[in-house]
């Protein structure tokens, strides 16, 4: 004996009953009935349009075909255009289109999850160019270096403003906060004066008390970047990233001992020229560079100037300024160029993009599906230019509650829609491996006894800013695809400081 299962659906039922109370549906119906409209037909007692299914208002019928075609296991969470698409072949209702794009715009596991392919919002909002030489400072810290022999495991970077010189400060990682005043003092108002202003990020002893008491005392002004986006202290993790590839260098070379070598680090930075002042600092904090073996040859001394252009230190900062300011206006167009201007107004409410953690190989590293953003919340006053305060639930009342444009997203929905972060389904074993895709540079770093080439990979789904240096040999092994045989690379050496690169292939 046979077991017969039919399946039968309400649907073409529930639309005949809504037809009926729908008085633009009714119209429709009347004139597909005369014949006066010749894209609608009547089949069976339902209204179509080239042969789609006519959906009416009333019944709940259209969200209830949007929530099918969005949220059941069959449809998994498509975008407005693929949504859209799937039902227009089989059904149809004036605005429908746009229905579907504000139905997508609503829906909060989207919204958390997928990523956002507009570009990042917010201009660039540059620092005012300082009036003197380090009347203007920024600082930043460097963590996770071997520790040296010294004890110290961290430098702390602090630059001026304006002609870039720049100093590195070795010290312990934990020390507390009268050391760093200590030293403070010792390697920059001993030498420089007491700053009018300092830019910095929101490190836990920069903000502290205690610190800020220091300052107070010192008659400085501080200045802190925005909560996870330190655009405004951007200038000192330039310094760090260039200053970090040089350190690299010495740490190859000369392992726990790299604080031995941390002040030639810091004179080659600060004697080697500088694009956005056109000259190198020492240049524009003495008149002219310090003398190294190279320019021992020099005849006489050695005129960086003509002497109509620059006839005191104040026309030599005059010239950095422009410089600045030119430079200042290049960055800011090509920075505008790959973003969009986005506001906010208070009582809006915006999601938060969860930033994810850096630095970390990703050589066979899993990753959990967790979503982008947190929220929505609400927007509580506008900081400035380009930053939001916003109202932060308790479970994140340790963050700080201001935020740069760019990791905020407008939420289209109401607030009694408000989803919690820890109810949106993430089954804990699934996960997925970032693999690499191409190539984008190749170099050879030189030990005392060997050497390592290396291979600068971009990464599935990241943008540039997360291309990282990898081990050839490595990637050889886990991406062998990716090698073509015979292929070849043309690498540049990178060797100490104190020696000069070649090039082999």
């Amino acid at each position: 004996m046979l077991n017969w299962t039919e399946v039968q659906y309400d649907l073409a039922d529930r639309v005949r009953q809504a037809l009926e109370l729908d008085d633009s549906m009714k119209e429709l119906l009347e004139a597909a009935l005369d014949g006066s409209n010749p894209q609608f037909t009547v089949e069976d007692g339902l209204l179509r349009k080239d042969h789609r299914l006519c959906v009416p208002s009333g019944g709940n019928l259209r969200a209830e075909l949007m929530y099918e075609a969005h949220h059941t296991k069959y449809s998994i969470h498509p975008g407005s255009t693929k949504m859209y698409r799937d039902l227009k072949k089989l059904f149809w209702w004036p605005g429908l289109k746009k229905d579907v794009a504000l139905y997508v715009a609503k829906c909060q596991t989207c919204a958390l999850v997928k990523a956002e392919c507009q570009k990042p919002g917010g201009f660039l909002k540059s620092l005012p160019i300082p009036e003197w030489k380090f009347d203007n400072i920024s600082m930043d810290f460097v963590h996770g270096l071997p520790r040296s022999q010294k004890g110290n495991d961290a430098i702390w970077v602090i630059v001026d403003r304006l002609t870039k010189v720049s100093h590195f400060i070795p010290h312990r990682k934990d020390d507390p906060v009268e050391k760093l005043a200590k030293l403070y003092v010792d390697n920059i108002v001993r030498l420089h004066g007491v700053p009018r202003s300092i830019v910095s990020d929101r490190d836990g002893r920069f903000t502290s008390n205690d610190w800020r008491l220091v300052q107070q005392m010192l008659g400085t002004k501080l200045k802190f970047s925005t909560a996870f986006h330190p655009q405004t202290d951007g200038q000192t993790e330039r310094v760090n990233r260039t200053m970090e590839d040089m350190l690299r260098m010495c740490v190859l070379d000369f392992g726990k001992h790299w604080e031995d070598h941390l002040y030639l680090v810091e004179f080659a930075y600060n004697n080697s020229y500088q694009a956005s002042i056109q000259m190198a600092p020492f240049e524009a904090l003495y008149g002219r560079k310090c003398r190294t073996p190279l320019s021992w040859l020099e005849a006489g001394e050695a005129r960086l100037y003509k002497k109509q252009e620059v006839e005191s230190a104040t026309s030599l900062v005059r010239i950095i300024r422009e410089r600045l300011l030119i430079a200042q206006d290049r960055q800011a167009k090509y920075y505008n160029a790959k973003h969009r201007n986005v506001e906010f107004a208070v009582g809006d409410w915006v999601y938060l993009k969860i930033k994810p953690l850096k630095g970390v190989s990703r050589i066979r590293r899993l990753k959990k599906l967790s979503p982008r953003y947190l929220g929505p919340f609400e927007v509580l006053e506008r900081v400035g230019e380009a930053a939001y305060r916003l109202k932060l639930s308790v479970e994140l009342s340790g963050l700080h509650d201001v935020f740069h444009i760019s990791v905020l997203r407008k939420a289209v929905q109401e607030p009694s829609q408000v989803i919690a972060a820890d109810q949106v389904p993430v089954e804990e074993g699934l996960t997925t491996k970032v693999k690499p895709i191409s190539f984008e540079d190749f170099e050879v770093k030189r030990l005392r006894n060997k050497e390592i080439r290396m291979v600068k990979v971009r990464w599935d789904n990241c943008g540039r800013e997360e291309l990282s240096w990898e081990r050839e040999q490595t990637m050889r092994e886990e991406y062998p695809e990716l090698f073509p045989s015979g292929t070849r690379f043309v690498y540049f050496c990178v060797v100490s400081v104190l020696n000069f690169g070649t090039k082999f292939s």
